[in-house]
């Protein structure tokens, strides 16, 4: 486990932008308004001698009600498991009275604090230092996060104050091991409430308020001796419904995770029955080329006949996707997460599985023998041998002639036989075909085709006649 730094302070003095500056990331959503951070964002700081936790937080607001109040308990649940606080404040707009009221909780919190003067460039340094020297606390540091200045003196003061080991409950470092899961929809379908779910505690803020979650926040969690990084994203509405500029980056950074996942889970609202956004999040996740579960939620809610109704509604407008099966699950009361689990593995081990070219070319073979190709100028296209072109998904490359003259519905039958023949089941599956060159194009006193059989009779005539 690294040690723990958490940076706190007022809304709008520059926090996440400090995180993306001590983490060499964008991944904190920075925006010229406050409120734009509401759940605890992680990250790693490698600018010293020793790597670090930061935690990003949202503005600590007193007397806060609704999504403000669940906004401070998520920075106050940060400084309960750090080492160190960086108390950050705004040298524009000088001492307010909030930053005394900050203040007075952190120092009843017993960690070491370090008070980070943000905004100075274009200040008088001393002068804006001077004025903060009312807290009493020697470890005060000017910086400007935007600018990337400061930030180097500020971890060279964290680092001293860092214990060497630590049992502090921190989000482990690593995840290049684990399955990283996407999990998409639209606002207010219950994503953030299956994360807590799974995890067993109230880590992102749930609210009744659609659009809570703005930034995408990475969680790891261990289940039945697997390891997944469930990353929480911003719902998505119809671009023409999006109108704040938080919004639009919010959606932006919602499909860089779906680029960045491996599996995609959507998560379906029952009540409300598949929508047009939600068909545009599955086209999306399919021109990624990810895997694909469907949760269908709130499904508790349902009674027998609208259970009836929403089956039925899925399976006539998903029939494009008949290999990403639904998981009928309640985010809120726990029931059918297991089985999402278990499709969330199953669409994984599909989309990175190794096949060989043996395999394939026989798979190959007997799809051709099964179904050949329609006629091409009265002609069969022929398909000579298969080898794998990746994973994630599935990348078959098939050689042959005439390929490019193939129906897009001989390709759906391919796509189909390999699916089945090696029950890839969640997973797009790509089919390449490649054109197989004539050795003979271009050069002169070539037989045609019809020459070539004119001359194979003759030789099989002469033959008989030996005989």
């Amino acid at each position: 486990m690294l040690p723990v730094v958490a940076l706190v302070g007022r809304p709008n003095v520059g926090k996440s932008t400090l995180f993306n500056v001590m983490t060499r990331s964008r991944d904190a959503l920075v925006a010229d308004m406050p409120g734009v951070t509401r759940d605890r964002h992680y990250g790693v700081c490698r600018s010293g001698a020793r790597p670090f936790v930061v935690v990003d937080t949202g503005g600590l607001i007193e007397d806060a009600d609704g999504i403000d109040a669940l906004t401070a308990q998520q920075a106050r649940l940060a400084i309960g498991e750090a080492q160190v606080v960086v108390f950050v404040v705004d040298a524009r707009d000088g001492l307010l009275p909030p930053d005394r009221g900050i203040l007075d909780e952190l120092r009843r919190s017993g960690k070491p604090l370090i008070v980070a003067v943000n905004k100075t460039d274009g200040l008088d340094v001393p002068g804006a230092l001077a004025e903060f020297a009312a807290f009493g606390l020697a470890a005060t540091l000017p910086l400007s996060a935007a600018h990337s200045r400061g930030v180097e003196e500020l971890v060279a003061a964290i680092l001293p104050q860092l214990a060497e080991d630590t049992d502090e409950a921190a989000e482990p470092e690593a995840e290049d091991d684990s399955i990283r899961v996407a999990i998409v929809g639209r606002p207010n379908a219950g994503k953030s409430t299956l994360i807590n779910r799974l995890l067993g505690e109230d880590r992102l803020i749930v609210s009744g308020v659609a659009g809570t979650t703005r930034d995408p926040i990475r969680v790891l969690l261990e289940r039945d001796g697997r390891r997944y990084t469930l990353i929480d994203t911003a719902g998505v509405r119809r671009r023409a419904r999006v109108e704040e500029a938080v919004e639009k980056f919010s959606v932006i950074k919602t499909l860089q995770s779906m680029a960045a996942a491996q599996v995609v889970v959507l998560l379906v609202d029952a009540r409300e029955n598949l929508a047009d956004q939600d068909l545009t999040l599955i086209g999306h996740a399919l021109d990624e080329g990810r895997a694909l579960v469907l949760a269908v939620n709130k499904w508790d809610g349902l009674d027998t006949y609208q259970r009836a109704q929403c089956v039925s509604a899925l399976e006539r407008r998903l029939q494009f996707i008949g290999w990403a099966k639904p998981v009928f699950i309640s985010a809120l009361h726990g029931s059918g997460l297991r089985e999402l689990m278990r499709a969330v593995v199953r669409a994984h081990a599909s989309a990175t599985r190794t096949l060989g070219s043996s395999e394939l070319t026989r798979a190959l073979e007997k799809a051709y023998e099964s179904y050949q190709p329609p006629l091409v100028r009265g002609h069969a296209p022929k398909l000579r041998f298969a080898h794998p072109g990746g994973s994630n998904p599935p990348t078959i490359v098939i050689h042959g002639s005439r390929t490019k003259h193939i129906a897009p519905a001989y390709r759906r039958y391919l796509e189909g036989f390999f699916r089945q023949r090696f029950k890839l089941e969640g997973t797009p599956v790509r089919i390449e075909f490649r054109e197989g060159e004539n050795p003979y194009a271009g050069k002169k006193n070539v037989l045609t085709e019809g020459q070539i059989r004119k001359r194979q009779r003759m030789i099989r005539e002469m033959k008989r006649r030996k005989r």
